[in-house]
């Protein structure tokens, strides 16, 4: 118990400092070749952040561990938009860019339907069996190239219209701050995780609903930290881009290459899960386009997705019967 209350705090530190050496870094690189926060955002900071979550799956799937990796998944998506997304208006009112609004919030909408669509086999086809198969990994990560094709085209504007300033740290310091910050993050998302898996052992919690929360929340640390640090630093387009682009990572990459290590066996109580990352993803692109200030994420807005967020951890909590 001790030991994992220890690996519990120690991972939470160093998640705190990876997220800021992964954000000094990744503004640095952006300022140098004249990239977009946002693109950094949806790229470099999503991919680091999402680490965890890749990391945790790969194993989960070669291990046939297939509620633990859908749990992960689903439950990391909900905990994007409705925690992270939530605290960070909460830390700092949250201005979200046109094209984020109308272009990526739905593509990772997208993503959602999708994996809806390719996991129910037995309501669509009519088969004895859903499962996301290779060919259903190969469809996911056809989507994730579309998806890093749309941010090159990204990259190119904003390199036309963007004014050149001057990098904080030279190539070399920024390329170690973000290797720093990767690191830390992996490293103390791993701790974290394991530290929360050794307590909810010790009051013996079912491992669904470790998936789903305990190991989601855990391996969402890195975006939770990322997007607040970024809020705290006003860079609103990190913060957004940090969350929208995990959400995308986590479905088309993540997804895909676990399909594609072994078939992902989908049941169908999951389908509360997916609908729960589909009405979060709605929630999200409507709390942008409504308020008193269009394209933004307001304080009050954030309160609701933690309650939302928060109900929704005690539904599973109680539905198991954990309690």
């Amino acid at each position: 118990m001790m030991l994992g209350i220890a690996l519990f705090i120690f991972g939470l530190v160093l998640l705190l400092k990876g997220a800021d050496f992964l954000i000094e870094g990744s503004q640095s690189i952006a300022e140098r070749f004249n990239i977009s926060d946002l693109v950094i955002g949806l790229t470099i900071v999503s991919f680091g952040t999402s680490l965890p979550e890749l990391i945790v799956s790969v194993f989960a799937s070669l291990n046939g561990s297939t509620d633990l990796l859908i749990g992960n998944i689903f439950g990391s998506n909900i905990s994007n938009i409705l925690l992270i997304a939530g605290s960070a208006a909460i830390v700092s009112k949250i201005t979200i860019g046109h094209g984020t609004v109308w272009k990526e919030i739905p593509f990772s909408l997208l993503a959602a339907l999708v994996v809806a669509i390719l996991a129910n086999d037995i309501l669509i086809d009519g088969t004895s069996v859903s499962q996301l198969s290779k060919s259903d990994g190969l469809i996911l990560l056809s989507f994730f190239a579309i998806f890093l094709y749309y941010v090159y085209g990204i990259t190119k504007n904003t390199a036309k219209n963007q004014e050149k300033t001057k990098p904080k740290y030279s190539p070399y310091t920024s390329i170690a701050y973000i290797l720093a910050g990767i690191i830390c993050l992996f490293l103390g998302g791993q701790w974290v995780v394991a530290g929360a898996l050794t307590i909810a052992d010790y009051f013996q919690i079912s491992e669904s609903i470790v998936g789903l929360t305990i190991l989601a929340i855990g391996t969402s640390l890195p975006e939770l930290t990322t997007s607040v640090v970024a809020a705290l630093k006003k860079n609103a387009d990190i913060a957004v881009g940090n969350v929208v682009g995990s959400n995308i990572f986590n479905l088309f990459l993540v997804l895909g290459v676990s399909a594609l290590i072994n078939p992902v066996h989908f049941v169908a109580e999951r389908n509360l899960d997916i609908l729960m990352v589909i009405i979060a993803s709605v929630l999200f692109f409507l709390a942008a386009n409504t308020g008193k200030e269009k394209m933004t994420l307001e304080r009050h807005e954030g309160v609701f997705f933690l309650l939302i967020y928060f109900g929704y951890l005690a539904f599973l909590i109680i539905n198991s019967g954990a309690i």
